[in-house]
């Protein structure tokens, strides 16, 4: 599988003793391996003589003079591994910035940090620019865009520094601001996001290979959509920051504001040097050596549905969460559950996901519904952490298992919660598993709400054995939970 060991749970025998834990573990797992890329190319991408097919699409790879592969995030090196495996010397050159890298042949691979950027990323995501922009019509770009990729593809634009990038990036996950809003922000100090690729790369034909991890698959989403159109503008970026009271870095105040200025797609942001002074001196910037260099540059807009570089894409959504959902609810039902799939599309603060979760898991055992136990009840999609200045340890996964350990009435109830990726937050471990033992014999009810409000759930799973381990699993198809209620009425 992409050169690795199929996914794991590490010191699984701790869960082994509970039926409703073990099938689970299992279920999630089933989840996991359903997305990793090995599994997806191999169904989806096919190459027949020269004609290579992406699900159902063709593309004539005579008619070619080079195959590239580019892209990143957290699956991007064993999706290049899987398109290697398939196209083998048909590929001519390529580079992916990925935070799991396996070995590849034809495809340069550059390890960068996930998920606050660093040089290195930044690095690779301008060599994966330079790539593309040497493109011609005749050049097929195969773009492999993968959950991670934001972090992962970082490329600040103009004067924005990576510094700048890296303290947005905090402020804007710690904000609570949703994974739209984030992105709304990202893609205009980003040199490559918001379909910015698809320009650079212009006039080369681009077939555009999605791992989904957002809520809802749109691919101008995933990694900031450097493919794909974007439906946002600068005043909306601008709105994001204000809205949150997020205090940005001056470079990117200035970027946005002169952005929001211009007003019009594709238009450059032309200001007086009088508007200028008065923008930074709105943002109590004093670097005047700065705002001169950043006031040149003109930032356009991103492009927008009408931009003739989008002509020759592509856009194939290969994985998202519904793959993940059905494996899992499959080896529910292997193991003679029935299963019952809740929605892959729910979003909100973590704390409360996992108190509806154990709602939803002691009306089944209470009532036998909306389905008779025993059974297994599955749901996907993205929480977010509202953090403010709290600096604990954990993620928006661990945050829904202990809330729901919180508040599940029956002790042989599980519920599970883990992020495809194996990296949960800034931890090592992908979620957690609780029980309603959890709460009451392994952690005290107290422990448990002072972890939620001071957003430090980690130690306190760690110490009740509830964190659940796998390392980076090589996919990212968003968040995956399991509940198992066991007991018949």
């Amino acid at each position: 599988m992409d050169g690795s060991s199929p996914i794991a749970v590490r010191d699984r025998e701790r869960f082994e003793a509970s039926p409703a834990a073990a099938l689970a573990v299992d279920c999630l797992l089933a989840g996991i391996e359903a997305a990793q890329p090995s599994a997806v190319i191999d169904e989806r991408v096919s190459l027949d003589g020269a004609t290579l097919a992406i699900d159902g699409t063709t593309y004539d790879l005579d008619a070619a003079d080079r195959v590239l592969v580019v892209g990143g995030g957290n699956a991007a090196g064993r999706v290049a591994s899987a398109l290697e495996g398939v196209l083998g010397e048909r590929i001519d050159d390529g580079i992916v910035v990925t935070d799991d890298p396996v070995p590849l042949d034809r495809v340069a691979s550059i390890t960068g940090a996930h998920p606050v950027p660093d040089d290195a990323a930044m690095d690779g995501a301008n060599q994966v620019l330079d790539l593309v922009d040497g493109a011609t019509e005749r050049d097929l770009v195969l773009g492999v865009i993968t959950g991670g990729g934001s972090a992962l593809l970082p490329a600040p634009a103009g004067d924005v520094s990576l510094a700048d990038l890296q303290d947005l990036t905090d402020a804007l996950v710690r904000s609570g601001a949703t994974i739209d809003e984030i992105n709304a922000v990202r893609k205009h100090v980003s040199a490559l996001k918001g379909g910015r690729l698809a320009r650079a790369a212009a006039p080369a034909t681009v077939a555009t290979l999605v791992f989904s991890d957002v809520v809802g698959d749109d691919p101008a989403t995933v990694a900031s959509g450097p493919f794909s159109p974007d439906p946002t503008s600068y005043a909306e970026a601008r709105s994001v920051l204000e809205r949150h009271g997020i205090d940005a870095p001056g470079s990117i105040r200035r970027r946005l504001d002169r952005g929001a200025a211009a007003g019009t797609t594709g238009a450059a942001a032309e200001t007086t040097d009088a508007a200028v002074g008065a923008t930074d001196a709105t943002a109590g910037d004093s670097d005047a050596t700065a705002g001169n260099s950043d006031a040149a540059e003109a930032p356009t807009e991103t492009p927008g549905p009408d931009e003739p570089a989008f002509d020759a894409v592509d856009v194939h959504v290969l994985a998202s969460n519904d793959a993940a959902i059905d494996a899992a609810a499959e080896a529910a039902r292997d193991a003679g559950f029935d299963s019952l799939v809740l929605s892959t599309r729910i979003e909100g603060e973590a704390r409360e996901v996992g108190t509806v979760h154990a709602a939803i898991a002691d009306e089944v055992r209470a009532s036998g519904r909306p389905i008779e136990p025993p059974a297994v009840l599955l749901s996907g999609g993205e929480t977010t952490v509202t953090l403010g200045d709290a600096s604990g340890a954990g993620g928006p996964n661990q945050e829904v298992a202990l809330a729901a350990a919180l508040d599940l009435a029956d002790p042989s109830t599980v519920i599970a919660s883990v992020d495809t990726d194996g990296i949960d937050g800034a931890t090592d471990a992908a979620g957690a598993l609780v029980t309603g033992d959890t709460v009451g014999e392994e952690v005290s009810a107290a422990t448990a709400r002072a972890a939620l409000d001071a957003h430090d759930a980690y130690p306190v799973l760690d110490d009740a054995g509830a964190l659940l381990r796998t390392g980076p699993t090589g996919t990212n198809v968003n968040d995956l939970r399991v509940i198992v209620v066991l007991n018949e009425r």
